[in-house]
């Protein structure tokens, strides 16, 4: 019975932990000969990155390399290579915002698309479970229970954050709208002052002809 409880418990934070998780693995086609694309990930401040790249060439013939560069939301680089087919970047997030990862071909003798692999992890993903395990000296049902505790901890940070940029919203959205409304009382104020204007001077004008 308590052998069939744990594998429930660690069946159900397995599951947590990978839906949760912010870890994406995917394939990117850098358009040849010299083409550039861009991966972009919204982070807040003081969350741990890693990512891998790999260049997937099935013609060993030749061999096509890329520039890679990584910055902040405000232009900051945290990672810049080039001339090279794999590599890889880590750092921990000092800005809230959108990180950006571009990828262009450099030297592609073969013309043509360049296909690359993109390991990039965030946040609980990113932590060295294995060090954890052995700092703690926990396993099985322990060291899952604290990945779900690193993942529901990730989750309430990102809804802070959240809930954060929706009052920043919110706060510009209000600013705009008591603006707009001001510029449409100012502009029907200069309206009305123009339209008084116009019919001052056509009764002068009247007036100066005698027609009325």
């Amino acid at each position: 019975m308590e052998k069939n409880i744990a594998s429930i418990i660690v069946s159900s934070a397995l599951l947590f932990f990978l839906f949760f998780s912010t870890s994406d693995a995917i394939w990117i086609t850098l358009p040849g000969p010299s083409g550039m694309k861009c991966v972009s990930e919204e982070i807040q401040n003081n969350v741990v990155v890693l990512a891998d790249y790999l260049v997937i060439q099935a013609d060993q013939s030749y061999h096509p390399t890329i520039s890679v560069k990584v910055t902040s939301p405000y232009g900051n680089a945290f990672h810049h290579s080039e001339n090279v087919t794999v590599g890889n970047f880590a750092f921990t997030t000092q800005e809230s915002g959108s990180y950006l990862a571009c990828f262009s071909v450099l030297h592609n003798p073969g013309g043509g698309e360049v296909q690359m692999n993109l390991d990039w992890k965030i946040g609980v993903a990113a932590k060295d479970w294995d060090s954890v395990a052995r700092k703690d000296k926990i396993e099985g049902v322990e060291l899952e229970l604290k990945k779900l505790e690193g993942s529901v901890e990730a989750i309430h940070e990102n809804l802070v954050y959240l809930k954060g940029r929706e009052a920043e919203m919110r706060t510009v959205s209000e600013t705009t709208n008591s603006r707009v409304a001001w510029f449409s009382f100012m502009s029907l104020g200069i309206c009305i002052a123009v339209s008084v204007l116009q019919l001052w001077h056509l009764k002068r004008y009247f007036l100066k002809k005698k027609l009325i």
